[in-house]
C-alpha cells in the first residue's frame, strides 16, 4: 500500500518507492489517494488486525481506505485517536506474543486493554518507539528501565543511537525499511 503523507513535504518520499514496489509487487499496489493521508507512523500492525492512529498527519479519509484496502485482502482495521504526539507509534510498539509497549496516553486506552501492557515510565516515552525483528528488539540506546522490562520478557534487545534522529522527531521505526 503507497501511502499518502500528510505532510506535503514527503509526498515525494512515495514517489521515488513506487516504481521499485511495483517491480517487486505487479498488479498488487494499492495506493492512498486524496483527500486521503496516511503515514506510516500511524499505522502498527498486531497478527492480522491494524491499528491506524488519526492524527496531525492520518486523516478519517486516509483511515478508511486504509481499512477498505486491508479488508480487500482478508485483513482487519480500526483507529485510535491520538490526543497527544504526533504518531501512533510514538507512545507504543508491538512487540509479538500479545506484548505491548506502552507510555502517555496508550497505557489506559480501552483498544489495547487486551494486550499485555508494558508501561513505559514517562521520563523513557522516547523508547516506546521500537520495533521487534526475529524475536530480537530493536531500541534507541540509554533507555535502561524499557530496556529491562524487555529483556524480562525475554526478548534479546539491540540498542542504537538515534540521538541524531530524535532531533528531528524521529525514532526507530522511523528508520526502518523492512522489505
Amino acid at each position: 500500500i503507497i501511502t499518502r503523507p500528510g505532510a506535503e513535504s514527503r509526498r515525494g518520499e512515495t514517489e521515488i518507492i513506487s516504481e521499485t514496489i511495483e517491480r517487486f509487487y505487479p498488479n498488487k499496489v494499492e495506493r492512498i489517494t486524496a483527500p486521503g493521508t496516511v503515514e506510516a507512523g500511524d499505522i502498527m500492525m498486531v497478527g492480522n488486525h491494524y491499528y491506524i492512529g488519526l492524527s496531525a498527519r492520518t486523516n478519517q479519509s486516509g483511515a478508511d481506505q486504509m481499512i477498505a484496502i486491508l479488508e480487500k485482502y482478508g485483513l482487519s482495521g480500526s483507529v485510535v485517536t491520538l490526543e497527544k504526539v504526533l504518531h501512533l507509534k510514538t507512545g507504543l510498539a508491538y512487540l509479538e506474543h500479545d506484548n505491548l509497549l506502552a507510555a502517555g496516553e496508550f497505557i489506559t486506552k480501552p483498544e489495547f486493554q487486551h494486550l499485555n501492557i508494558i508501561e513505559i515510565p514517562e521520563h523513557e516515552s522516547y523508547a516506546a518507539n521500537c520495533i521487534w525483528v526475529n524475536e530480537r528488539v530493536i531500541m534507541p540506546a540509554g533507555y535502561p528501565i524499557t530496556k529491562a522490562k524487555i529483556e524480562a520478557l525475554g526478548y534479546r534487545v539491540i540498542e542504537v543511537d538515534t540521538s541524531e534522529y530524535r532531533k528531528i522527531d524521529g525514532g526507530v521505526s522511523c528508520m526502518s525499511l523492512r522489505f
